[in-house]
């Protein structure tokens, strides 16, 4: 088992694809210069084109003779350098999956809120000049707290069911930046970056509060904001 970060900026998305760049591929491939074997990585989340990670978790089977310590620096040493394995450990294979042993997920998304924007915070947040209003965007992150239907924010990335149970969601605000935390005991596709373009529609002043509860309830994309961009979310931590 792996702790993985990594800059998503260049990549498109976690998941391995045939003929695009993926976080997913450029570690079994370093994996395989390192061991001399193709080896499968199992994940714990499948996190989009540009979104960035500090707290991925990742699983493989691998063959080799050394310490863990040692594995962790040689395959950091064949890692580009947007992409580190942070630690590891020995896990059962047969009682262990970073995906389905998984009790919850959370995800950051930053706000750069000044009004020009900056270089420096261009590949990790979201610029928006104008003031939010952070009371309103709380009181209506509170909305999605607990076990709804989330189907108006996203699409299931397996099977048919649209229900999720969002355990915290809030705002917090330091200096210029912005920061959305939510935990929840899994997502649908896009639900992070479609709640987080919602929320700045009421803190901007575009939606009323209640109104997020209104699109909640009704089930339907259409009535959602587009998704935030990817470059302000981050997979922070998955727990077990």
């Amino acid at each position: 088992r792996a702790l993985v970060a990594y800059d998503g900026t260049d990549y498109h998305g976690f998941q391995i694809l045939s003929d695009k760049q993926s976080v997913q591929g450029a570690l079994e491939q370093a994996l395989q210069r390192l061991t001399g074997q193709s080896t499968r990585i199992r994940y714990a989340g499948r996190t989009d084109a540009g979104v960035h990670a500090e707290g991925q978790v990742i699983a493989a089977s691998v063959v080799w003779r050394h310490s863990l310590a040692d594995l962790e620096r040689a395959w950091n040493a064949r890692l580009p350098l947007d992409i580190a394995v942070r630690e590891l450990a020995e896990v059962d294979d047969a009682r262990f999956h970073p995906r389905f042993s998984a009790r919850s997920r959370v995800y950051r998304y930053t706000v750069w809120t000044a009004p020009v924007r900056s270089p420096l915070q261009r590949r990790y947040t979201h610029h928006q000049p104008k003031r939010l209003d952070v009371e309103r965007m709380n009181q209506a992150a509170a909305m999605l707290v607990g076990s709804h239907d989330f189907s108006s924010f996203g699409q299931p990335t397996q099977g048919e069911s649209t229900v999720r149970e969002v355990l915290r969601a809030g705002w917090q605000a330091s200096g210029s930046l912005l920061i959305f935390e939510i935990e929840a005991n899994a997502f649908l596709r896009r639900m992070v970056r479609t709640i987080v373009g919602t929320l700045l529609d009421v803190g901007a002043g575009r939606r009323s509060v209640e109104n997020v509860s209104q699109v909640l309830a009704a089930q339907d994309r259409a009535q959602a904001a587009s998704p935030a961009p990817a470059c302000g979310l981050c997979l922070v931590e998955v727990k077990y």
